[in-house]
């Protein structure tokens, strides 16, 4: 069925008289009339009696009346969801994650695009850096949030946030008292290590600085299981802030400082180059506009 057709029928439903009818959409009324007869032919059914009083619908254009404002309200629907979709206001957005950063950074991001973009889907892929490259070049995610950065020439690396650094340990340890820590106390003490080489360079670079290496006890799968660990042993563990959202019982998160610079760790998000997804430039609008906690 042609929609100007049915264009033509609203407008003369709606004004009850051909002329009227004619006049707002800027037709003579013969044109008009054949365009209403024509439908009449294609429905198969009088659309209206012409009465003294006007043109009147019959109990098959009350129908279609009803009918063609719900299909102009889906055409409108359609040209509105369409325009928010070529903005990215509108669709499903696929989203890498590893590491700690989805105990804090990562899920503040996604909640404020969320509040800005309640019609986005966000879909939540978590695995490690090769892994999610490897999607990323297969279209089932748009962009990664991780700390480990890829080397990879086709994808785009943005610095998220930089995260201060705690010590985590059991309540029952010696520095467990402390207001901070500066990093050379550790050079005395047992640190369980997650699997992640970012975290570790980091841990080795900053004992560096401090003259010392640090005394490696225990490698765990995880940044989680290394921070379980230090509730029931004499290790240590450094983590990020984002870790403070995770808490174990016997478990005591102190700050650690360094003697030259800040103690911190990076978190970054990277996506391929030649992606023009709307849904990923309104994503990196948010991420920009990230600011972590003070």
């Amino acid at each position: 069925m042609d929609l100007r057709r049915l264009t033509y029928f609203v407008a003369v439903a709606e004004e009850r008289h051909l002329g009227r009818a004619a006049e707002r959409l800027h037709l003579s009324q013969p044109p008009l009339t054949r365009q209403i007869k024509a439908l009449e032919a294609e429905v198969g059914a009088q659309l209206f009696e012409r009465t003294p009083r006007g043109m009147v619908l019959t109990h098959a254009g009350e129908t279609l009346l009803r009918d063609a404002k719900a299909i102009f309200g889906m055409v409108d629907q359609a040209a509105d969801r369409a325009h928010r979709a070529a903005r990215g206001k509108l669709g499903r957005l696929d989203v890498g994650v590893y590491g700690s950063a989805i105990f804090g950074i990562v899920p503040n991001i996604l909640a404020r695009f969320s509040r800005e973009n309640p019609d986005v889907e966000i879909a939540l892929y978590h695995a490690q850096t090769p892994q999610q490259v490897t999607a990323l070049r297969q279209g089932r995610v748009l962009i990664v949030f991780e700390r480990l950065l890829p080397a990879d020439s086709d994808l785009q690396v943005e610095r998220v946030a930089s995260e201060p650094l705690w010590v985590a340990m059991s309540d029952n340890h010696p520095l467990a008292r402390r207001k901070k820590i500066p990093v050379a106390l550790l050079r005395n003490h047992a640190l369980a290590v997650g699997s992640s080489p970012s975290a570790t360079a980091t841990l080795l670079r900053l004992c560096a600085e401090e003259g010392f290496e640090p005394q490696i006890a225990t490698q765990t799968s995880d940044v989680v299981m290394a921070t379980m660990l230090t509730a029931f042993s004499n290790c240590l563990t450094v983590v990020p802030y984002s870790m403070l959202s995770v808490q174990f019982p016997g478990v005591r998160y102190v700050p650690l400082v360094a003697a030259r610079g800040e103690a911190t760790m990076d978190l970054y998000c990277f996506y391929r180059k030649d992606e023009a997804s709307p849904l990923l430039a309104r994503m990196l609008e948010t991420v920009r506009g990230y600011s972590t906690p003070s």
